[in-house]
């Protein structure tokens, strides 16, 4: 993959208009959502979101950071320690990854090396943790992102790093890897959503057109 990595702080002005009209891994669950028949609503409303991103030049994404959020914010310096003590590895972090062809990008936690490799950071809430240790098993809006990442970057393997320091030491830790595997698949139908916004935003510029003729 080609892409190139815009240097902006997450949250900050220069990241959301760099995502601007953009297929992102954090809305790539919403993109591959089906329905038994037509168009799922996550779907369309993604859809419209990048077409209006797109003429208006203004983001449509709303800002909100719940508590949980915050919290994990607030630990994530911490949750970076805790992986690399524990896989001996050195996390680098990056700004925003913008495909160099397609209105394509996203935001990644970490990665190792040149991007051979990538990292999801989460620190969850002790249920959601004890869940994680229990099931081992990535949510799949999570496998969602970490599939749309893989694409993006060309990497071969995505790790998905669950964290809680409330827990006791030998259970604060878990890591889920996930190999390339099965991107072709993803590829296809992010390939088929980008072409749906573009003619939406074609037709658009057409109707406009027209009426100021």
């Amino acid at each position: 993959m080609s892409f190139t990595v815009i240097e902006a702080a997450q949250r900050s002005p220069e990241w959301f208009h760099s995502r601007l009209g953009r297929l992102t891994g954090s809305v790539a669950a919403e993109m591959l959502a089906k329905v038994k028949s037509g168009e799922s609503a996550g779907r369309r409303n993604l859809r419209v979101r990048l077409v209006l991103e797109r003429v208006t030049g203004k983001s449509q994404e709303k800002d909100f950071t719940s508590e949980a959020m915050q919290v994990g914010i607030d630990r994530e310096a911490s949750a970076f320690a805790a992986y690399e003590a524990l896989t001996g590895e050195v996390v680098h972090r990056s700004g925003f990854l913008a495909h160099d062809t397609l209105m394509a990008g996203c935001s990644l936690d970490g990665h190792l090396g040149n991007f051979e490799e990538l990292l999801s950071i989460k620190c969850r809430q002790p249920a959601a943790h004890l869940d994680f240790l229990r099931a081992g098993k990535i949510p799949g809006h999570a496998m969602a992102q970490i599939q749309h990442e893989l694409w993006i970057t060309g990497a071969a393997k995505h790790h998905y790093f669950s964290w809680n320091p409330d827990f006791p030491d030998r259970l604060q830790s878990s890591v889920v890897t996930v190999d390339r595997g099965e991107v072709g698949e993803y590829e296809a139908a992010a390939l088929k959503f980008l072409a749906e916004v573009d003619t939406d935003v074609v037709a658009l510029e057409t109707m406009t057109k027209g009426r100021a003729g």
